[in-house]
């Protein structure tokens, strides 16, 4: 039996060692519970109570010890009616929560309270741990899994290192879909707009057998026809068919789940889930020559580039994935199971210099040839969970468990020669890498009410997170000599605790204050894709944060709810990426990075049929390290962007290879936004017994954001805001309306591409018709 064929068998024999454990029954309803309750708060109520599991449990809000964001259902429909990706259309959402991506759909990076990982490698590791209906996504392409007839979405923020999954230093995102129930339910949203984007949004079920067995099917259609043109006119040296009206932009991204709930008895129930994801669209467009020295304002047009190589950037993944949620109650304490498998294939292709080399000439000679592939060939994840957690509403409160882990990929990376028609054409111009990851955990949580009004938590975890990668294909010369001289296999393993406590202590039943301290940890991280340069791998050490908040949750009545958080957090041996002189990512450590702030959200009902919600957070992070450095903008020898940090340089004056270090002390994190601010509003017009005309906008702003480690005049944002508006009728089971998103066309700076002063854009403004609809 070979290694991973006995993990699996490992993994199988638990689950089902678990499913023929007697006496048993459901803890496994909360999140659908949860769900239920998120649901009913929508149109201009305030609504009652708000049920998190932001401790693995049925909570109200106002009794979590935890800095929780909560986003509704119905509000991510109304973010994604216009086609956008239904992650990145959350970034700003929640105070304290921002997402972004250079490379399209399949890679979302995601950052809580300023940290996250720039990395575009696609075995980077990322901080803020995503969680899909309680099954961990680690790779950053199962982290792109799009969300629909989505429940709830919840954030943690701050370290989570006791209860969920694999452990996580920034926080977690946790979606949580609607699930099947005993009774006849769905919802259905489709919007079509502006360049014929199409979004369908889809969920019913309803029993199969009476108290037995349930289903429900869910589905989301994503569409949008390709209108960015290549106006380049020239020759390609990879074919290349140019100019082209309407190349790339576009997408067609078609989801698909099934979930079965199956409850013999009451105290016994099975949730089997698997679902399918056939994914073809654009990689992420960078704009050359957008920015202009000294300026951060981008000039190049959102519509069109001049790409004279890399196809029009085509990117193309399918995933698929099951999971079995088994669960027991022995009256008193509930065991859960939550076996999961995860799998991908695809690759996502780009001209990474972001424009024609000859538009951009160096001594008449055109300059600045650039594509590369990332190519998985396999991914499969699987993870197991067993928790043992007390039930019923006890003054002491406890679970414990364990967390088992286990990833592998093969993945290819491309670079330019390898798909040249030309003479210079090296068939060799690619590597293999095999990444192995195990990881395991055993965690416990208590939770005991000293008084009516006062609760303590503690949670503990203890990890080990092992990391493998063997380099199976060198990039070569053409004629197949192997010039590779750098490392074929790496392995890092960390092992540490961690934990958090924390005090609630409630007012009244409708206020709380609460306070708490934690410890996270990250494992060991290894780059690998820098052997396509022909360079060693590089790597970086675990690191570990300690965080505090201290905070307020209220409600009163059905008019307002107000709730506030403040934090402070360091991070020590913190993991960073840069670039070398090849512009190949370099993982290393600096060491430490500092952060406080704020955060706040209120929902606010001033009158019947108005309503209104606001939201905001206030950062300052900062790196404290005076050895490091970061290499700074530079092609052929020359600096190309105002460095605003201390510098200096390797190389002869006047040489091509010549290259700038920044110094990067003091420097905030890269996308961490010093200040967010969103806001709603919803008036209801009353229309008979039942309907009722509406009109609802949202708006997003984003104050100073630093999107490289050093001080630019060029690479940063300040002041991108972007807003919806929606109009329409609506009677509570049906709703016809029109929206427009981004309405103000805002071509808002993104991300940068630094040597080639490359520019990337949020989406384009999308005017459309909606119509949905509920059955219940």
């Amino acid at each position: 039996m070979t290694s991973i064929t006995a993990r699996r068998a490992i993994l199988g024999a638990l689950s089902l060692g678990a499913s023929i454990l007697p006496g048993i029954a459901m803890a496994q309803t909360a999140a659908a519970d949860a769900g239920t309750a998120a649901t009913a708060a929508k149109g201009s109520d305030v609504a009652g109570d708000i049920i998190v599991t932001a401790q693995r449990r049925q909570e109200r809000l106002t009794d979590v010890p935890v800095s929780v964001g909560v986003l509704r259902g119905d509000d991510v429909r109304t973010f994604t009616a216009g086609g956008d990706d239904t992650l990145l259309s959350l970034s700003g959402r929640v105070p304290g929560l921002y997402i972004e991506s250079t490379t399209g759909r399949i890679f979302p990076r995601f950052y809580i309270r300023g940290l996250g990982n720039v990395d575009f490698y696609l075995g980077a590791s990322q901080p803020v741990s995503i969680i899909q209906d309680d099954v961990v996504l680690e790779h950053v392409v199962l982290k792109s899994n799009p969300v629909y007839d989505v429940a709830q979405v919840e954030v943690l923020r701050g370290p989570q290192g006791s209860l969920f999954g694999r452990n996580t230093t920034a926080g977690i995102v946790k979606f949580d879909t609607v699930r099947p129930t005993q009774e006849l339910n769905g919802q259905a949203s489709l919007s079509v707009g502006s360049y014929k984007s199409v979004n369908l949004d889809a969920g019913i079920g309803g029993p199969i057998i009476a108290d037995k067995l349930a289903i429900r099917f869910s589905a989301l259609v994503q569409h949008r026809d390709d209108y960015v043109d290549n106006t380049f006119n020239g020759v390609s040296a990879d074919g290349t068919i140019t100019p082209r009206k309407n190349a790339m932009g576009g997408f067609d991204d078609r989801n698909a789940r099934l979930q079965l709930l199956f409850t013999p008895t009451e105290r016994f129930s099975v949730l089997l889930s698997g679902h399918y994801r056939d994914y073809e669209g654009t990689s992420t467009l960078f704009h050359r020559g957008a920015l202009i020295r000294g300026s951060n304002d981008p000039v190049g047009p959102r519509n069109s580039v001049a790409y004279d190589e890399a196809q029009n950037n085509p990117q193309a993944y399918k995933t698929k994935g099951a999971s079995a949620h088994v669960t027991w109650d022995f009256g008193g304490a509930a065991l859960t199971s939550i076996t999961a498998y995860e799998t991908t294939k695809g690759y996502s292709r780009g001209d990474t210099d972001g424009g024609a080399a000859a538009n951009f000439p160096v001594n008449g000679v055109p300059n600045g040839f650039g594509q590369s592939q990332g190519q998985i060939r396999d991914l499969d994840q699987w993870s197991q969970e067993l928790r043992l957690a007390s039930s019923g509403q006890t003054a002491f409160k406890w679970q414990l468990g364990g967390f088992y882990f286990d990833s592998r990929d093969t993945t290819d990376f491309y670079q330019r020669g390898y798909f040249l028609t030309t003479a210079a054409r090296n068939p060799n111009n690619w590597v293999r890498l095999r990444n192995v990851n195990t990881s395991w955990a055993l965690f416990g949580q208590a939770s005991y009410d000293l008084t009516e009004k006062l609760t303590l938590t503690a949670g503990a975890r203890y990890t080990e997170d092992d990391k493998k990668t063997r380099l199976l294909k060198t990039a070569d010369t053409a004629a197949g000599v192997v010039t590779y001289g750098g490392r074929r296999f790496v392995e890092l393993k960390g092992k540490k605790p961690s934990w958090d406590v924390s005090a609630l202590y409630r007012v009244s039943p409708d206020f709380s204050l609460y306070a708490r301290v934690a410890r996270g940890f990250r494992g060991p991280t290894i780059q690998g894709r820098s052997a396509v340069f022909n360079s060693d791998f590089t790597t970086a050490n675990s690191e570990t944060i300690t965080s505090g908040e201290v905070g307020f949750k209220s409600q009163i009545g059905n008019t307002l709810r107000f709730n506030a958080s403040a934090f402070a957090w360091r991070l020590k041996n913190i993991q960073l990426n840069g670039n070398d002189s090849n512009g190949n990512g370099v993982l290393f450590n600096a060491d430490k990075a500092d952060a406080y702030g704020l955060e706040a959200d209120l929902e606010y009902r001033p009158v019947q049929n108005l309503s209104f919600t606001l939201g905001g957070s206030l950062l300052h992070t900062e790196i404290k390290d005076k050895r490091v450095f970061a290499q700074a903008c530079s092609l052929n020898g020359v600096l190309v962007c105002t460095v605003n940090d201390p510098v200096f340089t390797r190389g002869a004056v006047g040489s091509p290879t010549r290259t700038y270090f920044a110094q990067i002390d003091g420097n905030p994190l890269p996308n961490a936004p010093k200040w967010m601010l969103n806001a709603t509003a919803r008036y209801d017009l009353p229309v008979g017994e039942r309907g009722k005309f509406f009109i609802a906008t949202d708006w997003n702003v984003q104050g100073y954001t630093n999107f490289v480690l050093y001080r630019t005049d060029e690479f940063y944002s300040k002041g991108n805001f972007e807003g919806g508006l929606k109009v329409g009728y609506d009677t509570g089971d049906f709703e016809i309306a029109g929206f427009v998103r981004n309405i103000t066309n805002e071509k808002n700076l993104k991300g940068v591409i630094e040597n080639y002063m490359a520019a990337v854009y949020n989406e384009p403004r999308i005017i459309g018709v909606s119509l949905s609809g509920k059955i219940r």
